[in-house]
């Protein structure tokens, strides 16, 4: 038997405290602490069930507070000075972002607990995480692949395990790590309390919780509705614009949105490297982030951009998970996704907590169908809107300019200096005219150059003009900028393309977009990644283990073929 329930965020409710959910005194120190003043309707919807030790399957997009929803009774129903080296309480997620960003969530949670928390995912040295699941944790937080490495060295032990939680569930099956995930599951108490957590509920969803949670209470959080009158939190249009001219679509959009932070997602590192230096050669301070950058260089970008020395960044879906930064107003979709869920995804970074956001996505002609699977899925039509013309821009910049000349007479007191210029030209010449050409060297000083040519406007293309998708097989030479790999386990070891994927997702910086192609032979695979990815990829995959083995990686030899 399945409970469900159904919350509408906009309808009348009692109000509620965190009080009122039986949290301990721990927890409500901490939380108000960090400025918590009332649960979110995830949170008053979860929590309770969760604390009686119910499994939940709960549907809420990112940013409704569901990270809280599950930790907090996590932590309740951890005992007290426990001393047990194995976990209590498992978190399965996606990512290393997401799994950094979980962990520090969950300490602050637990900080007057006591508790230990161990984020575990690839790319950081083994030995560390080693030494802390030595000396003992109450709570992991890992990516799946990581995980099941750690459960084959013996180092990651489930049999104390309360609650095992899985996190962005959907994007763990998109990343192909079904079969990692239900390996885990194998592993763990029967008695344990499972979570699941997704933003969309497609029919795989239902299909794991059907396998591995026990009559769950269901919970889905309905999207918050406008009241009459008022615009939506966040607020969705498109562009369709050809490929040469999305670099100067995008400036021209950015100029007249003026966004506090922007995220622009692109498919591949290349487009994101190419599109960071034009923006930046346009006047804005752009960042790039991708798989080619180490965890250290990731760091100092997320840094500059929540502090405000950075305005834009550039990113692979890398970036989808995980980035939680205060001011940001402004997501756009340089290219349609090819999946309604990551859009549902990228454009959850912003309208969060009642503050509004903006979501642009560049379309080309030939993406119509993908952006109407879009509508589809998200019920919500988006409105296709013209690119702005040269009128537009200049009519904004010139505003731009006698918004910046209206602050200085207000706030400047050191104006008196520059009287005499203007009396000694007033000698000569027209006052009105002399505040005109000062307005003129002001307005060119900003940099406000006006692109030269118009934007033309092209209609989507329909069903029957678009191009049918390039496939997965491999075949002749490396695409352009990739590198093979040969990974020595084919057919016959059981391995298909998601199993390749998500273990390079799950190991290495690299989203599943960054991929290229996947032959899978008899007794060995061959994938394409990125050329300046490939060492990491085979050191990464060298150390851990795929489909409970560890195969030959290195670089393909003709001979391979």
């Amino acid at each position: 038997m399945t409970t469900d329930t159904t919350t509408d965020a906009t309808a009348e409710e009692e109000q509620v405290s965190f009080a009122d959910l039986n949290l301990g005194p721990e927890l409500l120190r901490a939380l108000t602490g960090l400025g918590y003043e009332e649960p979110t309707p995830i949170q008053r919807e979860a929590i309770p069930p969760l604390l009686e030790g119910n499994d939940l399957l709960g549907q809420a997009a990112t940013g409704t507070g569901k990270t809280a929803a599950f930790a907090l009774p996590v932590l309740e129903r951890i005992p007290r000075n426990r001393k047990e080296r194995a976990p209590a309480a498992l978190v399965l997620v996606p990512t290393r972002e997401l799994a950094i960003q979980v962990s520090e969530a969950v300490h602050r949670y637990g900080s007057d607990m006591g508790i230990r928390v161990l984020p575990v995912y690839g790319g950081q040295p083994i030995g560390r995480q080693l030494r802390s699941l030595e000396r003992g944790v109450d709570v992991v937080v890992a990516t799946p692949g990581r995980a099941l490495d750690h459960i084959a060295r013996g180092t990651l032990r489930l049999d104390e395990l309360r609650t095992v939680v899985l996190d962005e569930a959907d994007e763990m099956l998109d990343m192909g790590f079904s079969e990692d995930i239900d390996s885990i599951l194998e592993n763990v108490p029967e008695d344990r309390q499972t979570v699941l957590f997704s933003a969309t509920m497609p029919d795989r969803i239902d299909s794991m919780a059907r396998r591995h949670l026990r009559e769950p209470v269901r919970i889905q959080i309905e999207r918050e509705a406008p009241a009459p009158g008022e615009a939506p939190k966040i607020r969705e249009s498109a562009y369709v614009v050809r490929r040469a001219q999305k670099p100067a679509a995008l400036g021209r959009l950015l100029d007249l949105e003026a966004p506090e932070a922007a995220i622009v997602f692109c498919r591949t590192r290349e487009q994101v490297d190419q599109l960071a230096e034009t923006l930046n050669g346009r006047g804005y301070r752009a960042e790039a982030l991708h798989g080619g950058l180490s965890q250290e260089q990731r760091d100092r970008v997320m840094g500059r951009l929540r502090g405000g020395t950075a305005d834009l960044l550039v990113a692979t879906d890398v970036a989808a998970r995980g980035i939680d930064v205060e001011h940001l107003t402004h997501v756009v979709n340089y290219d349609v996704p090819s999946a309604p869920e990551s859009y549902v995804h990228r454009i959850g970074r912003v309208g969060r907590a009642g503050r509004e956001g903006v979501a642009i996505m560049l379309a080309e002609p030939r993406e119509h169908r993908q952006l109407k699977a879009i509508e589809r899925a998200t019920g919500r039509r988006i409105p296709v809107e013209s690119v702005p013309s040269i009128a537009d821009l200049r009519a904004r910049r010139l505003e731009l300019t006698r918004a910046s000349l209206h602050e200085s007479i207000l706030e400047d007191e050191d104006l008196d200096r520059f009287r005499v210029v203007v009396e000694t030209l007033a000698d000569d010449f027209d006052v009105m005219d002399v505040a005109l050409a000062a307005v003129k060297l002001a307005h060119e000083a900003s940099g406000a150059a006006v692109d030269e040519e118009e934007i033309p406007e092209v209609a989507p293309m329909e069903r029957g003009r678009e191009r049918a998708p390039r496939g997965r097989k491999g075949g002749g030479p490396p695409s352009r900028g990739m590198t093979r790999l040969f990974v020595g386990a084919g057919r016959s070891a059981g391995m298909r393309p998601q199993d390749l994927v998500g273990a390079i997702a799950g190991e290495t910086q690299l989203s599943g977009r960054d991929i290229g192609a996947i032959e899978i032979a008899d007794r060995f695979s061959l994938v394409e990644v990125p050329d300046n990815a490939a060492p990491e990829v085979i050191r990464a995959l060298r150390g851990s283990t795929i489909k409970g083995r560890k195969p030959v990686v290195r670089r393909e030899r003709p001979q391979n073929r």
